[in-house]
């Protein structure tokens, strides 16, 4: 990993339909070594995918809650169930493994308070192992790449 292939990266995840002559122009390289670049960085796996960047509002998903989970049991077992089951919670758009004094951090859209309110009460209570949640809810999103 060097410079370019970091300003490749970077400029990916900043527009990933860049064109590779557009690529090449950012990075300072010519075509045909940023192709080769982009497609080892993808064989390495340091480019996972590529995917359109949805506007959620527009979707009717722009309330954004942040969920503290505290979990009963914490052993792998426990663990494993958890985190099967939050992958059927469509509203569950990222879960964290955090290092603090509760167990996960989850990242929730909804339509609004009142949908937030049934998918807490309904799905994210009923995960396996939840003993408590705390809930906290975005005024503005300012950074959201």
């Amino acid at each position: 990993m060097d410079q370019f292939d970091r300003k490749i990266l970077t400029a990916l995840s900043r527009n990933g339909r860049l064109s590779m002559t557009a690529l090449a122009e950012q990075v300072g390289l010519s075509k045909t070594p940023v192709q080769n670049r982009v497609k080892q960085l993808e064989k390495q796996g340091f480019i996972r995918g590529y995917r359109a960047v949805i506007d959620r509002e527009k979707l009717g998903e722009g309330h954004i809650a942040f969920v503290q989970v505290t979990l009963s049991d914490t052993r792998s077992a426990a663990l494993d169930a958890f985190n099967r089951a939050v992958f059927d919670i469509r509203e569950i758009e990222q879960c964290h493994m955090i290092a603090a004094s509760f167990d996960y951090l989850l990242k929730i859209r909804t339509r609004d308070i009142a949908s937030y309110r049934r998918v807490l009460g309904e799905h994210i209570s009923a995960l396996p192992h939840v003993a408590q949640t705390s809930t906290f809810v975005a005024m503005e999103t300012v950074k959201d790449l």
